[in-house]
This record gives C-alpha cells, structure tokens and sequence, in this order.
C-alpha cells in the first residue's frame, strides 16, 4: 500500500465489451459513474453493432470520459472478420492453447494474420469513424508469437497515435510466483515491449489485473493488490459485467462478472483507491 507521496493515475480498462448486451450495458453504467476509464472493443462478436458503438461513443460526448480500444481477438468461439483466414477449426479461430502452441511453432500464416489485424481495425475505424485510442487482446493473444508483429505492424500504421497493452508485472508483484498466469504474461510481455520499441508503438509502463477465475474468487479482496507499487500510465484490467443468454454461450466468466460490477459500482472502491493513492487517469 502506498499512503503517502504523489497521486497515480492508472487506466482501469474493461475488456470484452460487445461480447454481450449485458456486459455492454455494465460497462457502460460503470463509466458513467466515473469507475471505469477506458474499455477495449470486441469489434467481431455477434452482440457488436453500430448502435452498440453509438451508446459507448456517447459518453464522451462533452468531455472525455472513456478511451475506447481495440479488443483483438484471435480465439474461439469466436470467427474471423477477413476471408480465408487460416488456421481454423470448425470454422472459429483456435482456441487459447492451440493459438499459443502455433504461434511458438510459427505455424501461423503471417499475411492472414496481419489481414485479420487489418478487418478488426478496419471494423473499429468504421464503427467509431476514428482509429483506437489503444489496442489490447482477448485472452492477452496479441502478445503470442507472430500475432505481436501483425498487431504491431498494423497498429504502426492504422493507428500512430494508439499504445498498445503490455502485460508485464513491476516490482514485488513479480516475486508473486504462485500467479502462473501472470508469470506467463511477464514472459511474454518482455519480448513484446521490445518489439514494439522496433515498431516504434508504445505500450503502457506496468499491468496488473490477473487472478484465478475460480468460482470462489473474492473481487473485492483481491482487488487492492493489484493497486500497489503501479507507476503513472499502468494498466488494470477488469471484467465486469452482467450475465445474459449471450455472454453464457460464448464465454465462461460468467457470474464473477458480476462479482467484479458489483465492487466497482460500490462506494468501498473510490475508498479503496483514496487509501492507494491512485485516481484514474
């Protein structure tokens, strides 16, 4: 805990949003309470429409409360926006493991990546009529093996002014070796930075935002130690939501979505920030 020194400003990003339009509905109520500051955007799941896009776009209107990402997602059940796209199964993108397995076996192929990566941003410009504030990736895949360089090369050269997420843990949150996830990520993210410093993108200096999704899983309890020891421009990433017929049938974080709506919409959590000394961005 940080209790005393200057105030840090962090994004607290939701993903996932279009992935249903309960979820949708949440984060939306969220920043208009001033409890979230950015989302990114699943511009390729069925619930996703223009319409969604207006309601998000709104809330900006009259002053900037939310940035507004690009959720790339490369993992069932979810499907490709760009023709002949390969490798599928049943018609759906790989699944989480199978889509890390390829990529450390470079068994992707480099040009459908990067014309997937061209359709989502595509989608995005269309839906908001302007480019990302910062792109990110469902289930963390654009730190993968050869999905970094198509998201980063297209992020270069769709969207210069963007930051592109790193998932990487700072100081003691790194010796917290029992997050296998996060440990993953921290791998990960080192040789995604130095990727993106050739692509000349920039990414955010810390993340945090990891746990186990286990059913028993206490939000609010874990939430605080995602806040210690961050830097200004750090990212925490949440899912809250509400659970509809849609978000069950692609997803399985379902109840805990609400779990984490619930913390942030309480008044315990501008407390817990108070006491932290962080404020968002």
């Amino acid at each position: 805990m940080n209790d005393n020194g200057p105030v840090r400003r962090i994004w607290l990003c939701a993903d996932d949003y279009g992935i249903s339009p309960a979820v949708n509905e949440a984060i939306r109520a969220l920043v208009t309470q001033g409890r979230l500051n950015a989302t990114s955007v699943m511009v390729g799941a069925p619930s996703f429409s223009p319409a969604e896009a207006a309601s998000l776009s709104m809330l900006n209107n009259g002053q900037k409360r939310v940035a507004i990402g690009l959720h790339f997602t490369l993992t069932t059940p979810f499907r490709p926006l760009s023709q002949g796209y390969r490798p599928l199964k049943d018609g759906m993108f790989l699944s989480i493991g199978s889509s890390l397995i390829t990529g450390l076996l470079r068994g992707f192929d480099p040009q459908a990546l990067e014309v997937e990566a061209v359709a989502q941003m595509q989608a995005f410009i269309a839906a908001f009529g302007r480019p990302p504030d910062f792109i990110d990736g469902h289930q963390h895949v654009h730190l993968f093996p050869q999905v970094r360089d198509a998201v980063l090369k297209v992020a270069a050269e769709m969207a210069p002014g963007a930051w592109v997420r790193q998932c990487g843990r700072i100081g003691p949150a790194r010796r917290r070796w029992s997050d296998h996830k996060a440990l993953l990520l921290d791998r990960l993210s080192k040789t995604f930075q130095e990727r993106a410093q050739k692509f000349g993108v920039p990414t955010n200096p810390a993340f945090a935002g990891t746990y186990d999704f286990r059913p028993g899983a206490d939000f609010a309890a874990i939430f605080p130690r995602f806040l210690d020891h961050l830097p200004d421009g750090s990212v925490v990433m949440c899912h809250p939501g509400f659970v509809d017929a849609e978000l069950r049938r692609l997803d399985p974080l379902t109840t805990l979505r609400e779990r984490e709506y619930a913390f942030l919409a309480d008044d315990t959590f501008p407390r817990v920030l108070a006491v932290h000394r962080v404020a968002l961005a």
